[in-house]
C-alpha cells in the first residue's frame, strides 16, 4: 500500500528567494533576541562608578556616598577604593579600571595630568587640610611644636611612607625645615597610609604620629598635640579628577560635580577639612 501522506512520493524544492528570505527572517529573530537580552540585563541594574581616594577621606565620602546614591534613586552605585595617593596613582597608570580620583596632594594628579591619564581641565582642587602631631589620649608627653620631638621621652615617631604618602611627605618637609629628618631617622615608624599612622598612635605602637586634622578630629584614642607650622611645608590641596579610560564619563562628571556642590562641601567641612579658595 502506497503512502498517503502529502510528501508521499515527491521531491520537495524550495526557491533560493525563500531560503534567503528565511535565513534573513532567523537572523533578526536572533539580533531582536539579542538586543531583548541586553536592554532586560541592563534594566534596573545601577551603573558602578569606582572611586580612588586618599585615605583621609574616608569618612566623608561613605557618608556623601549614601547622599548621593539615594539622590540617584538607585541608578547609580558608588565603589570607593581608599589608600595613600601614591599607590593609588600607580594602580591607575597601570591599567585599574578607576572613573574618578581624589588624591590629598597635587602632585600625584600632576603626574596622571602629564602622563595623560586625565585631562587639564577635568580636574580641579577641591579640599584643603593642615598637618598636625598626634599622642595617645592619656600621653603625658609636653609637646608644643615639632622641635620639642628630639626629647628623650619621644621614643616612636610614626609618618606615612613619603614616597606615597602625602602625609608623610608633608611630615618629611616639616621636619627638614627644622633639621629634624636626619637626627629623627632612627625612632621613625613608617606606615602605608595615613589611617595606619593614626592606629599605631591609638594602639600605643608610636608616642607621636604625623596626621591631617581631620583624621585626628575622628579619633576617639588619639588627641591633638599640636598643629605644625604651616609655613614648614607645602599647602595640603586634595584635588579630583575624571579618569580618560572611564566607562561612564556621564556619570563620572554628575558625581564630581556633586562632590563640588555646597550640600558635599558643607559634609567635607563638618569633617575638618577646609574649601580652598578658586
Amino acid at each position: 500500500m502506497k503512502g498517503v501522506g502529502w510528501m508521499s512520493g515527491r521531491t520537495v524544492r524550495f526557491h533560493p528567494i525563500w531560503l534567503l528570505a528565511l535565513a534573513i527572517m532567523i537572523i533578526m529573530t536572533g539580533c531582536a533576541s539579542g538586543s531583548n537580552e541586553k536592554q532586560q540585563e541592563a534594566a534596573g541594574t545601577p551603573v558602578e562608578l569606582t572611586v580612588s581616594a586618599a585615605a583621609s577621606l574616608t569618612d566623608a565620602l561613605e557618608q556623601l556616598k549614601s547622599i548621593y546614591e539615594s539622590k540617584a534613586g538607585g541608578d547609580v552605585k558608588i565603589l570607593y577604593n581608599f589608600g595613600a595617593s601614591g599607590a593609588l596613582q600607580t594602580q591607575i597608570e597601570e591599567g585599574a579600571p578607576v572613573d574618578l580620583f581624589l588624591s590629598a596632594a597635587t602632585k600625584n594628579m600632576k603626574a596622571l595630568v602629564d602622563g595623560g591619564y586625565i585631562e587639564e581641565g577635568q580636574q580641579s582642587n577641591l579640599l584643603g587640610n593642615d598637618l598636625v602631631v598626634v599622642v595617645p589620649t592619656d600621653s603625658k608627653l609636653d609637646l608644643a611644636a615639632v622641635q620639642d620631638l628630639q626629647g628623650a621621652d619621644v621614643k616612636r615617631i610614626a609618618i606615612g611612607i613619603p614616597e606615597s604618602v602625602p602625609a608623610g611627605s608633608y611630615a618629611k618637609e616639616a621636619l627638614e625645615h627644622a633639621a629634624l629628618w636626619d637626627p629623627l631617622q632612627g625612632v621613625m615608624v613608617q606606615a602605608k597610609d595615613v589611617r595606619q599612622v593614626l592606629s599605631y598612635v591609638e594602639t600605643g605602637n608610636a608616642d607621636v604620629g604625623f596626621v591631617y586634622r581631620t583624621d585626628a578630629k575622628s579619633s576617639t584614642a588619639s588627641k591633638v598635640a599640636f598643629a605644625v607650622s604651616p609655613d614648614s611645608y607645602t599647602p595640603i590641596r586634595y584635588p579630583v579628577g575624571i579618569v580618560k579610560a572611564t566607562g561612564h564619563p556621564e556619570e563620572a562628571a554628575a558625581f564630581l560635580e556633586f562632590l563640588q556642590s555646597k550640600e558635599a562641601l558643607d559634609v567635607f567641612v563638618q569633617y575638618g577639612f577646609s574649601v580652598p579658595n578658586p
